[in-house]
């Protein structure tokens, strides 16, 4: 593996925590709905977040989302700021500022802003959609909490990296910065002991 002979600390994870998972989400409002359901939540609750609201007829559709009511929305297990979250979203396809389309093919930098534009969704919903849903080969979410946390166990360092010194050590693993996150996520749930599940 490339990414082992950049950094040999990754080479023994797939041997400690077993292979790798190869996850992806739909590139279009529905995966960015899922990655919603994650920000600043366990995995678990988030998937039963997702679940829920997966479930209610017309929302995975941008205008069938708007047709929801907040009760409906609410009672999937959305807070009060995610209901807003998700109707900006929702808003923001239908009316044509947000052409996820049209992002696939935009050069990282462009479509992280054009989706952190989006009210509530910021950088690391941006990058992790960029990651799970484009597929893109070279993106580290340097906000995530979980990630700081595997980087510091991984590395025996004594403290969790700022979201900009973790940036700056994601830099040695370019061009394969998204499978280094990959990979030191499943670090971390073999790492805690957490059931492998949707990430992040």
């Amino acid at each position: 593996m490339a990414l082992g002979r950049q950094d040999p600390d990754f080479a023994g994870i797939e041997d400690r925590a077993g292979p790798l998972p190869w996850r992806s989400r739909d590139p279009g409002f529905a995966g960015l709905l899922r990655t919603i359901c994650g920000q600043m939540i366990s995995n678990q609750a988030a998937a039963a977040i997702w679940g829920r609201l997966s479930a209610l007829p017309g929302a995975l559709d941008p205008a069938g989302m708007l047709a929801l009511g907040d009760d409906a929305l609410r009672g999937a297990g959305l807070s009060r700021p995610k209901v807003a979250h998700v109707r900006a979203l929702a808003a923001a396809v239908l009316d044509g500022r947000l052409d996820v389309a049209v992002l696939r093919d935009a050069p990282d930098e462009v479509a992280i802003a054009a989706i952190s534009a989006i009210p509530g969704l910021g950088p690391w919903t941006a990058q992790v959609h960029l990651v799970f849903g484009f597929d893109r080969p070279d993106v580290f979410p340097t906000g995530d909490v979980a990630l700081a946390a595997s980087v510091a166990h991984l590395k025996a360092l004594q403290a969790r990296p700022t979201p900009r010194a973790l940036a700056e050590i994601a830099r040695a693993w370019s061009p394969y910065r998204s499978l280094a996150a990959r990979l030191l996520w499943h670090h971390w749930r073999h790492a805690t002991g957490r059931p492998a599940g949707e990430a992040p």
